[in-house]
Order: structure tokens, then sequence, then C-alpha cells
């Protein structure tokens, strides 16, 4: 059993002359303690491999077991491991984020403003995104945002995933889609979005919660498929984003097709590109189902599909720094399951597991130590 956190170390840069450092525990060099001041370091070479290992209904019922297994399958340590917050939980998962990094993983969380039961395809709930501007939910944010300043350790948080979508309350869709709003010079539905990005980004940084780092994260491609509802529109502004996050999923269900790599990524790596050109691109999300006949119709199979992933991942889009697996499997209501699992076959299994064997696929994080001021 791993009983204590095993980190890639870096060196904290005293002068110029000191270079950053990576090592192991045990190294001859010196330590730096993650539970210290630390921060984690964007890899200049590779990326961080992680993963959402279907820790249930509510994305949350993390545990060391499940982590510990996943690891074992898939032969390699984690550096990125994703849970949910939903808001309609009213808490912040203190214990989830602890068994994370104690673990040596850097937990990434989706912190949804959505009530039970959790249900898709439905319109705006009690956390709705005119609530939050209203102020309504300021003293819950307060309190989520004075636990993660107590929790101390790096955190990747996502405020409103996919929003580009219609399957979210928080959806542009359902806040004026592309009506356009002459005195914001925008379509109301982003516009609505994006003040709520800031306005809980703002909150959750005057309480000093300094060790959160922001995503802005849209599904890969947007539905409906119109120019309003493209990223460019939702984006909150670079002042308040440190990564940039897509959602790439081939086929979910048996009759649709399974795209290979570049149809998915190629036009959203390009967009997420051209909002910053320096924040850091996460496939913070990323799966395909695995169904028997689907290369059949000229889609991909799931062991290529995978194989695909993680070559062009790491070979032919540079700006890519971490890619995280979705691991889930679900019955839909025709009774036929979606399974989006790494081991939902021997050979996909065998491709994820020789995928992030490359050393390119970092599993360890690079920590850099905080001066004190």
């Amino acid at each position: 059993m791993r009983t204590h956190a095993i980190f890639a170390l870096v060196a904290a840069v005293i002068t110029s002359s000191l270079p950053l450092i990576g090592c192991r525990r045990g190294a001859a060099i010196p330590h730096i303690d993650p539970n210290g001041p630390v921060e984690v370091v964007i890899p200049e070479h590779g990326a961080y491999t992680g993963a959402f290992m279907d820790f249930g209904d509510a994305e949350d019922d993390v545990t060391l077991e499940t982590i510990e297994d996943f690891e074992q399958m898939v032969g390699k340590h984690q550096a990125i491991i994703a849970s949910s917050s939903y808001w309609g939980e009213q808490n912040f998962p203190v214990d989830n984020l602890n068994v994370i990094w104690r673990h040596g993983s850097l937990p990434l969380v989706f912190w949804s403003p959505w009530d039970s039961p959790y249900e898709e395809d439905h319109g705006p709930d009690k956390f709705s995104l005119t609530e939050i501007l209203a102020g309504k939910w300021d003293a819950y944010i307060d309190k989520w945002a004075d636990a993660a300043r107590n929790f101390g350790h790096p955190m990747i948080v996502v405020f409103g995933v996919e929003m580009n979508g219609t399957w979210f309350p928080w959806s542009g869709a359902y806040y004026g889609g592309g009506q356009w709003d002459k005195d914001q010079n925008n379509w109301k539905g982003p516009e609505t979005f994006r003040k709520a990005f800031r306005h809980v980004v703002d909150r959750v940084r005057g309480r000093g919660a300094s060790n959160i780092q922001w995503m802005f994260h849209t599904n890969n491609y947007p539905y409906p498929y119109e120019t309003w509802n493209c990223a460019p529109a939702y984006y909150p502004g670079s002042d308040y984003v440190d990564w940039l996050g897509l959602s790439v999923y081939g086929q979910q269900y048996k009759d649709e097709p399974n795209p290979d790599i570049p149809s998915l990524v190629n036009w959203p790596y390009e967009e997420m590109s051209k909002l910053d050109p320096h924040k850091p691109i996460m496939i913070a999300e990323w799966a395909t189902g695995e169904f028997p006949h689907s290369a059949e119709g000229g889609g991909v199979g799931k062991a290529k599909w995978i194989t695909q992933g993680l070559t062009l991942f790491r070979t032919r889009y540079p700006r890519i720094k971490a890619a995280v697996y979705w691991h889930e499997r679900w019955q839909n209501a025709d009774g036929s399951y979606s399974n989006l699992r790494v081991n939902s076959s021997v050979e996909s299994l065998r491709a994820y597991r020789e995928g992030i064997a490359n050393p390119d696929w970092l599993g360890e994080l690079i920590l850099r130590a905080i001066p004190k001021r």
C-alpha cells in the first residue's frame, strides 16, 4: 500500500545559478516538503497524466483504494485526479482532496452550480447564474473559499464545465443564448456566464485562496454549433484563467460514430490556443465507449482511438500539458451500456497501458517551493 506521497520534486530557485531539479524522495538533493508552500510546475517537456476514476454518481466518492486499484491496473501513478463538488451539497470536499494530495496527486475539482438530483438537460435551478450574480450565494462561495484556503495545497478548479453545451443548467443557451446585448457588446448567454465566472473567482481570491488555479473548460465543439456559442464568447479573460480545458469524447452510444482524434481536437485546439498565447491546455476529460462494431462504419475502434490520443496529445499539440481520462461506465435508458473505462476490453487496456508508459507522460508532479515573504 502506498502510505506516503511520492512526488517528483523541484528545488526552489534560490539564486540564478541554481537550476530547477527534478527528483524522487530519497535522492541526495534538498527535499521539498509537499505540505509546505509549494506550486505545481507546468512541464516544459511532456505532459501530466490523470484520470477520473468512476467515483460514483455524484463524482465525489474518492477513496485511496479506488485510486490505487486504477494505478495498478494502468501501470502508472496519476499526477492529476479529478472529482466533483456540487453546490447542492453545500460543502467543501476537504476529505477527498486530502486523500488525493497525500497520495502525491494534484486535485482537479469540477465545482458545479447544480442542485440535486443532478439530472442533465434541465434549465437553471436555484443556483442559477443570475442568482449567483445577485449575490444570493456569496456566503456559500466565501465558506468554500475559506475551506480551500485552509486546505492550503495546490488545486485546479473548474467553475461551470462545458457551458457551451445544453446539458448543464449553467449553459449559455438558458440565459438568452445568441441574443445580442448592445450594452455588453456580446451575446446574452455567454456574457451572463462570463460575469458569473468572474464574480466567483473574484470572491474566492478575495478570501485569500491563492492555492487555486482556475480552468476555463469547454466542450470541444459547441452545441448548438453557432458562433455565439463558441469558446471566445464565454472566455472570462486571461486574468481569470490559469488553464484552458477541453472535453474530447468519442463514441458514447452504440448508434454514434467514433471519430478519430484529429477530427475531434484540431479545430478546438486552435480555437483555445487563440484565446491566450501562453496558457497551458489540458484535455480535461477524454474517453470513448467500447462498441465492437464501431469501426465498421468508418470510425475508429476504441484501442486505436486511445493509442491515437496518447500519441497525438504529446506530439501534435505542443500546448497540451495534461490529459485526464474519464474512466466510467453507465447503463442507458434502453438497457444498453456505455463503457468508457480503460479496461472495457483487453485490447483497450493494453493500448492505454502502453500509451502512458511513454516517459513523456508524467505520472509524478513537479513541485517548486514558494519563497516566504
